[in-house]
């Protein structure tokens, strides 16, 4: 658990709840054969209660970290505070799971490090006033669901400043040592790297699928440690893509499918490279 993760499997938006139970095996087979360091997962497990339970099939099935952040499905049928608190409690009883929203910078060699948060659609870009989009999250969170609309923007806001500040002081306290960061986190800091069919996002989708607080906090960092290389992770949309935002900072944006499991790139990371490998593994 203490040595340094040169190979590590991303996965993103799995979904287990849609996912068949041999679909499921063949996919932990794999893992297995692939044989990475580590699991980094970049959020939409499962919904409620059931995220701890697949959580805790993983620890079990594939022996080795689990690094993961948490997506918006992942609140269904609970509080944001309540469901975090829940997976804060397991980590602490499984030690092969970190939730890395609640946790420091993790070392994976001298010179690199993964940090990460949930994110959220903070309802900065795009037109959130007239946009007709309704997410399932505004009935099935009970922070949204047990409050007034009107007040939802606010809320939505408050969640991707919290999530900003939480990665800012994770990104200001790392030594002048580290110049790899790997970022885990779920919805695309950026409109950039917001990707659906191909093409970025529009005015309508942005203010649910963008978490720009977190982009602007990104985006400051890259420029303050200019020698520095971020490498973000994301998912959210179910489609993949990369933005080079600036020289330092890249994002990539994971695939997803309902009711099929992903291995959506092996990661090797070297003292001075951090490299993906793609494209996505599928099952089926």
């Amino acid at each position: 658990m203490n040595q340094p993760l040169r190979r590590i499997a991303w996965i993103t938006d799995p979904h287990f709840d849609h996912a068949k139970l041999d679909v499921w095996q063949s996919w932990v087979a794999k893992l297995l054969e692939l044989d990475p360091d580590s699991i980094l997962i970049t959020g939409d497990l499962s919904e409620g209660d059931d995220v701890a339970y697949q959580l805790r099939c993983l620890a079990e099935s594939l022996d080795r970290p689990i690094h993961f952040v948490l997506g918006n499905h992942d609140f269904y049928g609970k509080s944001i505070a309540s469901t975090r608190r829940d997976l804060i409690a397991l980590c602490r009883d499984v030690p092969q799971l970190t939730y890395l929203t609640d946790h420091p910078a993790m070392p994976l060699n001298a010179s690199t490090v993964l940090i990460g948060d949930d994110g959220w659609g903070d309802a900065t870009q795009g037109d959130y006033a007239g946009s007709n989009v309704r997410l399932n999250d505004f009935q099935l969170i009970e922070d949204f669901r047990t409050s007034d609309p009107d007040g939802w923007q606010s809320l939505l806001i408050a969640e991707g400043k919290a999530a900003a500040e939480r990665l800012t002081d994770k990104l200001n306290n790392l030594s002048d040592e580290i110049t790899q960061v790997l970022i885990a986190t779920h919805v695309p800091p950026f409109r950039e790297a917001c990707w659906y069919e191909g093409k970025t996002t529009d005015d309508n989708w942005a203010p649910f699928f963008v978490c720009g607080q977190v982009g602007q906090a990104l985006r400051k960092a890259a420029e303050q440690a200019p020698n520095r290389k971020h490498v973000v992770l994301c998912g959210h949309t179910h489609h993949d893509g990369i933005a080079q935002i600036a020289d330092n900072l890249v994002v990539h944006t994971g695939f997803s499918r309902y009711g099929s499991l992903e291995i959506e790139s092996m990661l090797t990371i070297e003292p001075d490279s951090l490299d993906l490998s793609r494209p996505a593994i599928c099952f089926p």
